[in-house]
């Protein structure tokens, strides 16, 4: 496979990789790594945006603090910080030609050639760090963000907290999710969205969701097995500083047949409206006013045309020289 196109997508050249930049088409790892065998990763998507001022990465430091957050609660001792896997980040970026990417960070326990271990216990396996950036457009679609998208409730549950840590960005989890998005799939759906163990509303395949009754917006609560959305907080800031009462509660299942409006968010999805959950329309059955304005500052902020909500810094520019280590495979 090209380094230089990845299904139509453009790639980076490079990867870094434990401190070092190498190409793309050696970034390789082991059939007996750990993580293949038992999901044992923690990850992030990031997104960089062309904006005004030029390219810039969206809440890099937020997403770098919860990789590391996912890590620690899975019990890896990660020596590199956050600002270094930040600064990582920048450089790759600069370097790779691409003005908008999609950023994958990953951590996952590898395995040590000279002394393998396979067993389900993972401390005797090395940890790996990654990181690799590519041209990603609009996750369920250009059309969506205006049209909308039809989506189904699982049969598949959200798991629960005290089984797996929905705290945690970890790849075990989405098996889970891809259950959630093959059933919707084959359903002819766009996504699914998941129930918690009480029968709850919890959060899409790999979105959090909201909805919008008479003017307020309505999210379900960290309890309801869902992962800490960057973008969740994103719009919740957002809706406040635009005046708009935000509400985080459990969401009954039927009461996503009778919202006025109803969006998924993500990094991927960003902000995407649902248009029918069952083949039940909801509300006019397109994009609802709500829901389009939190788009428009959405989008106003992370190409830097507004400040973010009480002067956040949620842009780092791909601009200037880092303290990056340079490896021999080369960074010119």
């Amino acid at each position: 496979m090209s380094s230089k196109d990845v299904n139509t997508k453009k790639v980076a050249s490079k990867v870094w990789h434990n401190g070092e930049f190498i190409d793309w088409d050696d970034a390789r790892v082991h059939v007996m790594t750990h993580a293949i065998h038992y999901g044992s990763s923690v990850f992030e998507g990031i997104r960089c945006y062309k904006g005004e001022n030029g390219s810039a990465v969206f809440r890099l430091t937020e997403h770098m603090q919860r990789l590391l957050n996912s890590a620690k609660i899975y019990r890896m001792d990660i020596e590199t910080s956050r600002q270094e896997f930040c600064d990582a980040t920048i450089e790759l970026i600069r370097h790779s030609g691409l003005e908008e990417c999609y950023i994958r960070p990953i951590i996952f326990r590898g395995l040590d050639e000279e002394n393998p271990a396979f067993g389900v216990n993972p401390f005797p396996n090395p940890i790996e760090s990654y990181i690799a950036v590519w041209e990603w457009g609009k996750y369920l679609g250009e059309e969506a963000l205006e049209q909308g998208i039809d989506v189904c409730v699982s049969s598949w549950s959200r798991i629960t907290s005290n089984s797996m840590p929905a705290m945690a960005k970890a790849g075990a989890n989405y098996m889970n999710s891809q259950l959630i998005k093959m059933e919707a799939i084959l359903g002819g759906f766009a996504e699914g969205i998941a129930l918690d163990d009480r029968g709850y509303v919890s959060e899409g395949s790999g979105e959090n969701l909201f909805l919008v009754n008479n003017g307020k917006l309505i999210t379900p609560p960290l309890g309801a097995s869902i992962l800490p959305g960057i973008t969740r907080d994103t719009v919740i800031e957002i809706a406040k500083d635009l005046g708009i009462e935000v509400q985080e509660s459990v969401i009954q299942r039927a009461a996503l047949y009778l919202a006025d409006e109803l969006f998924f968010t993500g990094t991927a999805a960003e902000i995407t409206p649902i248009r029918s959950v069952d083949r039940i329309t909801v509300g006019p059955g397109k994009r609802g006013e709500i829901t389009a304005k939190l788009q428009e500052e959405f989008f106003k902020i992370i190409r830097g045309e507004r400040p973010a909500p009480n002067n956040a810094e949620w842009l780092t520019p791909i601009t200037g020289d880092t303290n990056v280590k340079k490896s021999v495979a080369g960074l010119n």
